[in-house]
């Protein structure tokens, strides 16, 4: 892979504040970098890991497949509560905010990938919660089915092992916290500490016990087909064509590897800041086809930065017209885009979830120096 220039960022830090129906917590503020001087990709040789396509861009080796989708009856088996030793009338309750600060004083690394957890963790909470087959009313993240083989081992989770083991001593930290809950919560604060918008979230997803409602191999797009596929998958998830555009707006953060997606490259130039330049690159650049040396897979590079790339399927929506539309308004305006992705990623969490209607809606806001 081309070397790349290192530009000057480092993942904001940030402590949020919680903001529950109407009330607030305060949270004491933590330094945060602007980001005009965010990091850019890395120099050089990869470093371990990686946050590989969060929307498209997952496929086999050597193959153009992208994403994949799952599908099957989920029987949900709650896990029954643990006995208590003692009759304590204040039983302190599960303190959401702390857990969305222990992630977040995790999200920068420098040893892994361009710089930040964070975009693994998106890519993490999409997987989860993408396996949701509206008609079927299966997959989603309730249950946190990933934690089992066959579906922990399908090509699309590859290297999602990594994220849900850098969630692990929070899990450990706060054990009365679900993984389902605890994988979507890090994808909205991974969103809102790489500068995106606030994400609605609430509590509510069961863990299961075993893999026997592991969804199978095959339900999410794959990224070297076209516009139609594309809305076959997502509508199938529930999706229209401007929520499908939007939720493509995650491919601000993160890059595909081709050991695990067969393609190669970031998105733009700063794959750990989220912003709206995702549709403006795609909008403004020329665009050449390469064939990626290591897999043989057919992508889009920019022709004046080649180590920026395009998958298939992106240019394919981006030259269907009903789709064109939405790629240039969230190009246009960042404030649109924004507004819109934090709907349609909460919508896509909360996909198959169990809700009573009495949970907590938060609204966890990271704060500024």
């Amino acid at each position: 892979m081309a070397s790349f220039l290192r530009a000057a960022r480092t993942t904001a830090a940030r402590r949020s504040t919680l903001l529950v129906a109407t009330a607030s917590v305060a949270a004491a503020p933590r330094a945060r970098i602007a980001p005009q001087f965010a990091r850019g990709y890395a120099t050089g040789e990869q470093k371990k890991g990686g946050s590989g396509g969060l929307f498209l861009g997952l496929a086999a080796l050597g193959a153009a497949g992208g994403y994949y989708y799952y599908s099957t009856t989920q029987d949900v088996k709650t896990k029954p509560a643990a006995a208590k030793e003692t009759k304590s009338l204040d039983t302190k309750p599960l303190d959401y905010e702390e857990v969305y600060q222990a992630i977040a004083d995790i999200l920068e690394d420098n040893d892994y990938d361009d710089g930040s957890l964070g975009p693994v963790f998106v890519r993490l909470a999409w997987h989860a919660s993408g396996t949701y087959d509206v008609e079927t009313k299966t997959g989603g993240s309730n249950g946190a089915t990933m934690r089992f083989e066959p579906e922990a081992l399908h090509a699309a989770n590859n290297g999602l092992a990594i994220a849900r083991d850098r969630l692990e001593p929070i899990k450990k930290k706060f054990p009365e916290i679900s993984y389902g809950d605890l994988w979507t919560l890090a994808g909205v604060c991974a969103v809102q500490e790489l500068g995106g918008p606030t994400i609605p979230w609430r509590p509510g997803r069961q863990d299961v016990d075993d893999g026997k409602s592991c969804t199978p191999d095959g339900r999410l797009p794959d990224a070297g087909q076209g516009e139609r596929h594309i809305r076959d998958i997502f509508y199938r998830m529930g999706f229209d064509d401007q929520e499908i555009v939007a939720l493509a707006g995650a491919h601000s953060l993160g890059r595909c590897h081709p050991d695990r997606s067969g393609f190669e490259g970031p998105w733009q130039e700063a794959p750990t800041v989220f912003t709206n330049e995702y549709y403006k690159a795609l909008r403004d650049r020329k665009w050449v086809k390469k064939t990626v040396k290591a897999s043989g897979a057919q992508q889009w590079v920019d022709k004046k930065n080649p180590d920026v790339m395009m998958l298939p399927a992106e240019i394919a929506m981006y030259n269907d017209k009903a789709f064109k539309k939405f790629f240039n308004e969230y190009a246009d305006s960042e404030e649109k885009f924004f507004t819109d992705f934090s709907k349609v990623f909460n919508k896509l969490l909360e996909l198959g979830v169990p809700f009573k209607g009495d949970e907590r809606v938060y609204h966890f806001k990271a704060t500024t120096a």
